[in-house]
């Protein structure tokens, strides 16, 4: 629905409006608008009249782009290589958060420590694609279509979408571009730019209240427009204060201390309202979120900190609103980024583009731990880390494990799986 500017009925001709006239004219500009940007009251009011059941579950896509660099993400801190490869990007041991004997994680993911710590996270390792392109553009068209050999003009999400039922609230992506993950041959996602929810208020508001009731003499349509006028208003009692609120939070958040500069980013806002619009119900059972930024050719140590402790924070803070909301269950958390980064740092410090690199799930339903082999930082491939799993063994996990659809499907007839997700 679209946004309704704030007028007066002088302004807007109301005396030339009958009710009967004045409906038939919403009624109509309700049918023709576009459903792929979608607008905070077009999923409210979907979370009023038709929420998503408890229990149904939920996919969300965090897309990290640029490039992360793994290996100062999960730190193989044991290895002697990795120091004499990268000595002005390494971080001291005693800051590090250790996950195994011989793996640990960046300082500033104390948050995602946490998870771990409860099993909730799985670390996928080693994840890319044959024949690994550094190109930013055509890495992330490879990861977003899941196709590394063949060009599709389809996202692999998208093509879920096409499997399903079409209904512009069945994916969402924040932000006023629909990325090619969500974009099908005959379905696809709709886009939530950011942004608040404009009602009518002053006389205008009136007028509309006057409109919205109902009355034995309206038609369907007049009808149909009325209960819409009513349900604006009922979104705005119920769904404004909850999008200017701060996100409910578990008495058990953790509480996330150092290495986390930067504060909180549109990262952290986008999880917010997508967490707030999952507690009111909207129907929707995929997200996409996004951060940038990681493209880091310099200064690699400061920034990729600041920015992995706004993933790890944002993403924690958003598991437990999904705890206080009672949907903690449903949700799975996809962390991923286009490719990693070389082994060597670069004299710079920083690192250029790499390969493989470590992909996270996170959630209650996630089996927590590692999955795939380590890349080995002897064994190199023209000095990039060797791809030890295929993003389609995610891919293929999370599609019939979160999104219950058969994932030839969507990927056709591959047989690699992680296992690393309970079934729903």
């Amino acid at each position: 629905m679209n946004e309704i500017p704030t007028m007066s009925a002088e302004q807007l001709g109301m005396s030339k409006y009958t009710r009967r006239q004045f409906l038939k004219f919403s009624g109509a500009a309700t049918a023709a608008t576009a459903a792929s940007v979608l607008s905070f009251n077009d999923i409210a009011e979907a979370a009023i009249t038709r929420p998503l059941p408890l229990g149904t579950p939920i996919l969300v896509v965090v897309t990290l782009y640029g490039g992360n660099d793994g290996l100062n993400t999960v730190i193989p801190f044991k290895d002697s290589a990795y120091y004499a490869a990268r000595p002005d990007l390494t971080y001291k041991a005693e800051t590090l958060l250790p996950l195994s004997d011989d793996l640990a994680l960046n300082p500033a993911m104390t948050g995602i420590k946490g998870l771990w710590d409860e099993k909730k996270v799985a670390i996928v390792r080693g994840v890319g694609y044959p024949e690994p392109d550094r190109s930013h553009f055509s890495s992330m068209a490879i990861w977003q279509t899941g196709s590394p050999k063949t060009h599709l003009n389809t996202g692999w999400l998208g093509r879920w979408l096409d499997t399903q039922k079409i209904d512009p609230m069945t994916s969402i992506s924040l932000g006023s571009v629909l990325p090619p993950l969500l974009v099908g041959a005959k379905n696809s996602g709709s886009a939530l730019p950011l942004g608040g929810l404009v009602i009518p208020s002053g006389v205008f508001a009136q007028a509309c209240d006057q409109l919205s009731k109902p009355s034995k003499s309206d038609n369907k349509l007049m009808a149909a427009a009325a209960l819409s006028m009513r349900n604006l208003f009922s979104i705005s009692g119920n769904i404004t204060p909850v999008l200017s609120q701060a996100a409910p939070m578990s008495d058990d958040l953790p509480t996330v201390g150092g290495g986390n500069a930067g504060g909180d980013s549109n990262l952290s806002q986008q999880l917010n309202v997508v967490g707030k619009l999952i507690a009111a119900g909207a129907p929707t059972k995929v997200w996409s979120v996004s951060l940038g930024g990681f493209d880091t050719h310099a200064n690699e140590a400061n920034a990729q900190a600041a920015l992995l402790g706004t993933v790890s924070t944002s993403i924690t803070k958003f598991l437990s609103q999904m705890k206080a909301s009672g949907r903690a269950k449903d949700i799975t958390v996809l962390v991923y980024s286009e490719f990693g980064r070389r082994v060597r740092g670069n004299g710079s410090q920083g690192t250029d583009h790499g390969t493989a690199g470590p992909v996270f799930l996170i959630g209650d339903r996630v089996n927590g731990g590692f999955y795939g082999d380590q890349p080995s930082l002897t064994k190199l491939v023209d000095g990039d880390l060797a791809v030890t799993t295929d993003f389609r063994d995610v891919y293929s996990t999370v599609l019939e494990s979160v999104l219950l659809t058969p994932a030839e499907k969507v990927l056709g007839k591959w047989n690699g799986r992680v296992n690393a997700i309970k079934k729903a």
